[in-house]
């Protein structure tokens, strides 16, 4: 393999291969509301679809990256993914039980995220649930780089972050079955002493 790829490869999987505390913490709340069928916009390689599918349930995956689709499959992750940008939402017309995403809506930029999260909410069945993780404003990269809205920054070159705060959540999600947010510091499981970064966990419920 030549080093190229695997630098690549090393970036697609820089976060390690062990499911996040939130994707855990989502699957208990999904199990204990005997849900299905779950989308996962932004499925990457796997690592948190993984706990979704060892419990049953059916996922169905979005991923931008053809590399991230092969790592997934090479994961063990034979579910239907779908290759391509969220912000082209909808792949399909099927409606779901439930979505699940993780830390990738604070990487669009405000028109992007309002299509996203209606795009995901016109996707659930009646009562379904949707839920997002977003760093918050106490993540340590909160206010660096160069802003270009509010709360909106280009932390390094091509990596541009919006940072949640409880107002801009109501704002954004409240017209979208907001039933409750909450903060939680997520951990790096593969880098020992890496300080966790703070995260919304944000739940919206369709409403009937």
């Amino acid at each position: 393999m030549e080093f190229w790829e695997t630098s690549f490869i090393e970036k697609q999987t820089m976060w390690g291969f062990n499911p996040t505390d939130t994707a855990i913490m989502t699957r208990d709340f999904f199990l204990e509301r005997n849900v299905k069928e779950i989308l996962i916009p932004g499925i990457g390689y796997g690592r948190n679809a993984s706990v979704f599918i060892e419990s049953g349930m059916n996922v169905t995956g979005i991923e931008i990256s053809k590399t991230a689709i092969e790592l997934a499959r090479q994961n063990g992750v034979n579910s239907t993914i779908f290759q391509g940008s969220v912000t082209e939402m909808p792949f399909d017309n099927k409606l779901y039980d439930a979505i699940f995403s993780h830390a990738l809506i604070h990487l669009l930029n405000k028109h992007e995220r309002k299509k996203f999260i209606k795009d995901c909410y016109n996707q659930l069945k009646p009562n379904g649930y949707m839920i997002f993780t977003s760093v918050s404003q106490k993540a340590p990269m909160f206010g660096k780089g160069r802003r270009l809205d509010k709360d909106y920054f280009e932390i390094m070159k091509g990596i541009k972050m919006f940072f949640y705060d409880s107002e801009s959540i109501i704002k954004e999600f409240g017209e979208y079955g907001l039933i409750e947010f909450s903060e939680i510091d997520e951990p790096d499981k593969d880098v020992d002493n890496k300080p966790p970064i703070n995260f919304f966990l944000i739940k919206c419920k369709k409403r009937v």
